[in-house]
């Protein structure tokens, strides 16, 4: 169990990058299948010729976004649909990351790493659960800040309504790239970080990864709801760790490992049909209801402490 929560807090990483584009930009991006494998080759390179990995996941992290910003710069400058700009992207990095690895496989075992560090320091129980938990929420954080700053809204409002910003001369092409590297970059980071966890780097590491980001997104959002980005994000992280949880209970269960991926399909379909689902919408509505109430019992007290503070005048 305490593998499978220090593998979904990773993988929290992933998520949020797949959030950033697939809920907040609107973009079906696959490059992410790419850049997962490019963040793990590029640190384990690194890793393997004596840096530190600290600086090897920061690489990693870079390398990732530079893919986003290909598949970006595929979409708005040469006006190829997003979709397949994400494929080309994605096809071209897997002679890259080839390239970068010079073969198919890095072994990590007996190298300095990011988690034997922390291995060394928490052990391998609870503690350094405890040290992901802090790493997911930081990332959690940072990417909530940036979406209350005047370009993460305008990032939003790419997202809602491309029309509507770019009539505030807001452009468009470059809050698609923004977010494309963030993303990516996120991504990246979580492929190197995963290398370092399972000890290699391989080049099929990141064959299906979308579908892993797409089922901890869906899932966490539609367990824990999206009313705010707060909340949002948050639901993605925990969407992570229950979608981890749920893969090691099928293993426990006996389901063969080759079926993992039919299983995250079988979550996403569950997670979208999940709303559809009649006392599904009775608790949405329950939520909804208990809201506006708790709103305007907020309201309501402001309005009495104001006409207090008048009549004490």
């Amino acid at each position: 169990m305490i593998t499978a929560l220090e593998l979904g807090l990773i993988y929290a990483l992933v998520a949020l990058g797949v959030y950033l584009t697939f809920r907040i930009l609107n973009f079906p991006d696959l490059t992410v299948d790419g850049s997962f494998t490019s963040g793990a080759a590029t640190a384990a390179v690194l890793i393997v010729n004596g840096t530190d990995p600290f600086l090897a996941s920061a690489a990693a992290f870079v390398v990732g976004a530079l893919a986003g910003l290909i598949t970006g710069l595929l979409h708005t400058k040469g006006n190829i649909n997003g979709l397949l700009a994400g494929i080309l992207t994605m096809i071209g990095l897997y002679s890259i990351n080839l390239r970068i690895m010079g073969g198919a496989n890095i072994p990590l075992l007996g190298e300095d790493t990011l988690i034997s560090g922390l291995r060394d320091v928490a052990g391998s129980g609870w503690t350094s659960v405890l040290v992901l938990v802090a790493m997911a929420l930081v990332f959690k954080l940072i990417i909530d800040w940036f979406l209350h700053t005047d370009s993460g809204l305008a990032l939003q409002a790419t997202g809602d309504n491309e029309q509507m910003i770019t009539s505030f001369a807001v452009s468009t092409d470059r809050m698609k790239i923004i977010g494309l590297m963030i993303s990516n970059g996120l991504v990246g980071l979580g492929g190197a970080i995963v290398a370092q966890f399972q000890g290699f780097a391989d080049i099929g590491m990141g064959i299906g990864l979308i579908l892993v980001g797409l089922a901890s997104v869906i899932v966490g959002q539609a367990i824990f709801g999206t009313r705010v980005v707060m909340q949002a994000t948050l639901a993605v992280v925990l969407g992570a760790v229950v979608y981890r949880l749920a893969i090691q209970f099928a293993l426990n269960v006996g389901l063969n490992p080759n079926d993992m991926k039919l299983m995250s399909a079988v979550l996403v379909v569950a997670a979208l049909l999940l709303p559809q689902w009649k006392g599904f919408q009775r608790i949405a509505q329950w939520r909804k209801n208990r809201t506006a109430l708790d709103a305007a019992g907020d309201a309501t007290l402001t309005s009495e402490a104001k006409t207090h503070g008048e009549k004490v005048r």
